[in-house]
Order: structure tokens, then sequence, then C-alpha cells
């Protein structure tokens, strides 16, 4: 399928651009053992990524999704996972195949380019800088930059005001239900990868406009 060609395409961070589940895998685990409980092991954390560090936290210390922990218990883990985690926001991750080919298709013919991910700014920047794609990008924003963090589509919008485009005339490309429902509700088509983070659930489900194997296809789309 093909797609009405765009201006400005954004791009989500962990699952999307960067597997960043080895380090907070890492850092989750630590975290447990600071805790004096067990580890969970990166498999088990790759189920719980996806709605940002505070999330990842509540499900490390509930073993669900949406359960929120007892607040002494929350508030006790959060600064033993922030410290480790801005000791190590990079140093076990890596680009999935076909970012680069990707970014620079869309740099080279006029697209502009932004990134938009729930991640806080503090690790946001550091991990683009550290995996050399941050100049890539006309725009970034982090989770903490607007009020709210996708699914709600305030980041998107956003990212499209800052740099003078209509949602009529914007793309998401992302790997989770939040994404695409972010897309919808912002008014913007959507891509996704199926090879990131949606709580094991296939991202076809969601009904994206499209699906992509890397970032590099995103030519023969547009």
């Amino acid at each position: 399928m093909s797609l009405n060609k765009p201006k400005l395409v954004l791009i989500d961070l962990d699952g999307t651009l960067v597997d960043s589940v080895p380090d907070l895998a890492y850092c989750i685990d630590e975290m447990m053992k600071v805790l004096g409980k067990e580890p969970w092991g990166i498999d088990k954390v790759r189920t719980w990524v996806g709605n940002g560090v505070d999330r990842l936290i509540m499900r490390a210390l509930t073993d669900t999704l949406w359960e929120d922990p007892p607040e002494d218990a929350y508030q006790e883990a959060h600064p033993i996972f922030m410290k480790l985690y801005a000791d190590n926001t990079s140093g076990r991750s890596c680009l999935y195949d076909g970012i680069e080919e990707g970014l620079e298709y869309l740099k080279s013919n006029g697209f502009k380019v932004g990134c938009v991910t729930n991640k806080a700014e503090a690790f946001t920047v550091p991990l683009l800088k550290d995996m050399g794609i941050f100049d890539q990008f006309d725009v970034v924003v982090s989770g903490d930059t607007t009020p709210k963090k996708k699914p709600d589509p305030l980041p998107l919008l956003y990212a499209a005001e800052q740099l003078g485009e209509q949602p009529v005339d914007c793309l998401m490309v992302g790997d989770s239900m939040h994404d695409v429902e972010a897309a919808r509700n912002a008014g913007f088509q959507v891509v996704c990868v199926p090879y990131g983070y949606n709580h094991g659930v296939d991202i076809r489900d969601a009904k994206p406009d499209a699906v992509i194997d890397s970032l590099a296809e995103l030519k023969n789309l547009l």
C-alpha cells in the first residue's frame, strides 16, 4: 500500500529506533536487587517497556501492566532506578537494522523529521546522541516536554506545531498501540514496525495504516 506523502515524519524512540531493553532490564534488575527482591530478567522486562520509566518501575514492583504499587514502595524504588539509568542509558542499547538508511532517505528527500517519545528528556537526548542520530531530527519531543504523553495526541500535535505542519500532512512511525492511538487522535497517518514493544500483542491488531519490517522500507511507502 502507499500513503499520502507527508511533509513531517515523527518517529518513536524505544522499540522503533533503538532497542533499549538491555539497558532498561539491567537497571530494573539491579534495582530489584537493591530492594532485596529477585531480578526479573530481560525477557520479562521486554513485555513492560513502552509507557515511560515511571510505569516501568511500577510494573516491576507489581508484575502487572496497570496496577499501582503502594506509594512508599514506589518512592523507595524510583530514585534507585533513576540513578542506575542515568549511568546506564545506552551502553547495552543499539539501533535496529535499517534505521540509519531510513533516516538518511527521509533527510535527503526533504522530509521534516522528529522524534516523539514517552522517555524523559534527561534520558532521550543522551540516548539519541550516543546512538549517533540526534542531529537527524528537526524536533525532539520527550515524555516531559508536554503536560501529557502518548497515547494522548498532545506530543504529536506539539511537534507538528513546532515545525509549522498540519496533522493531515504528518505521519507517525511507532511500534505500539499507544503510537497508533496517539496518531489517530492527532489526525496523523500511522505506520508501525512489528519488532518493538507492544506488551506481546501483534501490532497489526491495532490496525495502523501499514506495517513495515524496517525504517528502510519507508521509501517504498512514500
